[in-house]
C-alpha cells in the first residue's frame, strides 16, 4: 500500500509546482484516490491471500499488473493531482480485473478457516483457526514460501515473547509493521521511477524539477 507521508522527509520533487500536493486541497483529493487503490488492495489480498492474487494469472496479465502499479508510483511521485486520480482509478481496474481472471480459472479464494499475513523476510505466515486444520495444509500449491501456525502455537509464541506481549500491553493499539511481500517485489527498487523506458541506473532528478 502507498504511504504518502514518506515523501514529506524525501528531497525527491513531490514538492514541484504542478504536484498533486502542492496545495492541502489537491492533496486531500489525491490521497483520497489512492487511499480507494488501498481499499482494492486490501480487500484483494484479504480475499486471495498475501502476495497472491498477480501468481493465480498469467504472465501476460502479470506484467500488465506490475507496469499498472509502476504507474501509480510515478503518478504519486512525479504527477499532478489528474494523473494521480487517473492511474489510482487504473489500478483499481487491474485489481478487479486480476480478480475476475483468478475466478474464471477456478481459483480458490483464501479459505475461512485460515489467516495469512506477509513477513519481513518474505515469508507469508497462514494462521490456522482450527486444531485440525493443519492436518489439511501441507504446502502451498502456488509456489510461496509458506510456514503454518496453529492458534495454540500462537499461545505458545505469545507466552515464551513477553517482551512483545508487554508492548501490547503497555502501549494499547500498537502494532507491528511487515511491508515486503512473499515474493520480492519488482517495484520495491524503483519506487520513484518516472517512465517506463527509464533505465534503471538514472541519476534522480533535482528537487523541484
Amino acid at each position: 500500500m502507498t504511504k504518502v507521508k514518506e515523501a514529506y522527509s524525501d528531497t525527491r520533487p513531490l514538492g514541484s509546482s504542478r504536484s498533486w500536493v502542492s496545495t492541502h486541497g489537491t492533496y486531500l483529493s489525491g490521497q483520497a484516490a489512492i487511499d480507494g487503490a488501498d481499499h482494492a488492495a486490501i480487500t484483494m489480498e484479504n480475499k486471495w491471500g498475501a502476495g497472491r492474487l498477480r501468481l493465480l494469472v498469467d504472465a501476460a496479465m502479470r506484467e500488465k499488473f506490475d507496469k499498472q502499479r509502476f504507474k501509480l508510483n510515478a503518478a504519486i511521485w512525479h504527477g499532478d493531482l489528474a494523473e494521480v486520480q487517473q492511474e489510482a482509478q487504473r489500478m483499481i481496474n487491474a485489481w478487479m480485473a486480476l480478480d475476475r481472471a483468478a475466478e474464471a480459472a477456478g481459483a480458490s479464494p483464501n479459505g475461512d478457516g485460515h489467516w495469512e499475513v506477509a513477513l519481513a523476510d518474505g515469508t507469508v505466515a497462514v494462521i490456522l483457526r482450527t486444531p485440525g486444520a493443519m492436518a489439511t495444509f501441507k504446502s502451498d500449491p502456488d509456489g510461496r514460501q509458506v510456514v503454518f501456525y496453529s492458534l495454540d502455537e500462537i499461545g505458545v509464541m505469545l507466552s515464551n515473547y513477553r517482551e512483545v506481549v508487554k508492548v501490547k500491553e503497555v502501549f494499547p493499539g500498537s502494532t507491528v509493521e511487515a511491508i515486503r511481500r512473499t515474493i520480492n517485489d519488482p517495484l520495491d527498487g524503483i519506487r520513484d521511477g518516472r517512465r517506463l523506458e527509464d533505465t534503471l541506473n538514472d541519476d534522480l532528478p533535482a528537487f523541484g524539477n
